[in-house]
């Protein structure tokens, strides 16, 4: 009889579902973090402007404003007296200490329907913001001419664009 209770229990402890004893389970606390990065935000300053100057166009050939301001020409194009060339500014604002990348495109200056084609050139490719979070850069850039332009008092635009590395 013995034996018989014995295989008994044996199989009730085999069929019968496992229950976790105390010491099965442990639980513990993770953590988590999340960092929020102030957005990167270009702004084009108030009055200034990419300025090609005033000039006479000859034959053709350019003129080229750099990143500092300073303006040159070359072939047949030439500066008239009192001409002013500027390169131009931009501010940027963001997390402060953070590395970005400058990047500008090219641009064309029309009046009426003709369109003159130029190039641009930042000051720098890649800048860090300061402490309070902040930068500026400058835009300089080569306008190229085919000395068929009429005379006249050309605008346009091209496109700036800083983006966190």
């Amino acid at each position: 009889m013995t034996k018989v209770l014995f295989s008994a229990v044996i199989a009730l402890m085999v069929t019968a579902p496992a229950y976790a004893a105390s010491g099965n389970t442990s639980t513990d606390t993770g953590s988590a973090v999340a960092n929020v990065i102030a957005p990167i935000v270009l702004t084009h300053t108030s009055g200034a402007t990419l300025n090609f100057g005033s000039f006479t166009t000859g034959a053709g050939g350019t003129v080229v404003v750099t990143s500092a301001g300073g303006g040159s020409t070359t072939a047949e194009v030439t500066f008239v007296p009192g001409t002013i060339e500027a390169a131009d500014q931009f501010t940027v604002k963001g997390d402060k200490s953070r590395s970005f990348a400058v990047s500008t495109g090219n641009g064309t200056v029309s009046l009426g329907g003709t369109s003159i084609g130029f190039t641009t050139a930042a000051s720098t490719t890649t800048t860090t913001l300061n402490a309070a979070g902040t930068a500026a850069f400058s835009v300089g850039g080569t306008l190229t001419l085919l000395g068929t332009e009429a005379a006249g008092a050309y605008g346009g635009t091209y496109d700036a664009t800083v983006t966190y590395n």
